[in-house]
């Protein structure tokens, strides 16, 4: 099983100190993460698209380029690419090239994002973010698979015997998970493609979870691409650990109360009683994202928000070293002892990355 983090790349204040880091210490700190994602022995990191303040993300390749130069295990993804306002063509050229430089540890995830007003800043209508979503992403599939491409679609103007440049690494296109919070739709078109449904799992209670999984296994089987329990699902979370809870509580409360996503909202103890959010001991993390396994069955990545609201780079650091040390390893090992013969283990990797991890393993 694969476990990771992703950012969304929000610049907040911190409200202990009532600083705010500039754009370029974003950046340069969510680097830093990534570095610390892999030293810590963590699979995966991801990053969001984001067009607007209080975001630093706009170009997720440039960010994952510069860290796959710095990394040599960790899988890089995003969450989300922005099937709706990007243009496919430059999403299959700007990915395949990543996935080259990258050696094959690259994958994606589309979503729609939400943001609306980022819809008319590239042209785009969202009242058709569903249509724009399905249209894009056929174009990319084919993109990805077809040397020479003929298309015409409704949202972009046609092609006529087009190369998308260059093809991917050993022509395997990267894997695409279809991240979603709320649209079934997005769940069956995972589904009809045999790709990964990653539930964004971090604002809706887990009942909401559950249908959205099981309308993704459904649909996976009724494709032919499987049984419902082999098909590739992921999860997003939300944790703060300290030694203790209530030290955890004390000192994420001030970041949760003030967080422009969740603050003024319900209480943190509300909040996380209602969806996935877990502020506690490691154990207790580690308690609550099995229980994830009760909803959604036997799923393939996990993936932890733990850099947002404003908290300090120290802090999150000191997050991974809880994450890498005394979590993920109990949740491997937890998780692999329950999967059933048969399930995969993990999302799809790239052959030269099943490769490298095989020569290390020898």
């Amino acid at each position: 099983m694969q476990f990771g983090i992703f950012t969304v790349g929000d610049v907040t204040t911190d409200p202990t100190t009532g600083r705010t880091p500039t754009e370029h210490e974003r950046i340069k700190n969510t680097v830093a993460i990534a570095l610390k994602a892999e030293e810590v022995g963590l699979d995966v990191f991801a990053t969001g698209e984001h067009h607007n303040p209080p975001f630093v993300p706009s170009s997720p390749t440039t960010l994952l380029g510069h860290i796959a130069a710095r990394t040599e295990n960790l899988i890089l993804s995003t969450s989300t690419t922005l099937i709706t306002t990007n243009d496919p063509v430059k999403i299959a050229e700007d990915y395949a090239t990543l996935q080259h430089l990258a050696d094959g540890r690259v994958d994606l995830m589309m979503g729609r994002g939400n943001t609306g007003p980022v819809y008319p800043w590239f042209g785009q209508d969202i009242r058709q973010g569903i249509p724009l979503a399905i249209e894009h992403y056929a174009l990319l599939h084919k993109l990805w698979r077809e040397d020479v491409v003929d298309w015409e679609g409704k949202f972009r103007s046609a092609l006529q015997g087009f190369t998308s440049t260059p093809r991917p690494l050993d022509d395997v296109p990267p894997f695409v998970w279809h991240g979603s919070i709320r649209s079934p739709e997005i769940a069956e078109q995972a589904a009809y493609y045999g790709d990964g449904f990653f539930a964004n799992h971090i604002f809706w209670p887990k009942q909401h979870t559950e249908k959205m999984v099981r309308l993704y296994r459904q649909r996976y089987a009724h494709y032919g691409h499987g049984t419902p329990e082999q098909a590739i699902v992921g999860l997003g979370g939300q944790v703060f650990m300290r030694k203790n809870s209530q030290d955890a509580v004390r000192d994420f409360r001030p970041y949760f109360d003030n967080a422009p996503v969740y603050g003024h909202g319900p209480s943190l103890e509300e909040f996380s009683r209602e969806t996935p959010l877990t502020v506690g001991s490691p154990q207790e993390v580690i308690e609550r994202t099995l229980s994830f396994r009760d909803y959604v069955g036997d799923y393939q990545r996990q993936l932890f928000l733990v850099d947002h609201a404003g908290l300090p780079l120290k802090t999150v650091l000191e997050q991974l070293d809880i994450l890498g040390e005394e979590v993920v390893p109990v949740l491997r090992k937890e998780f692999a002892n329950l999967r059933p013969a048969g399930v995969p283990d993990s999302a799809p990797l790239h052959p030269a990355v099943l490769k490298t991890l095989t020569e290390k393993e020898s």
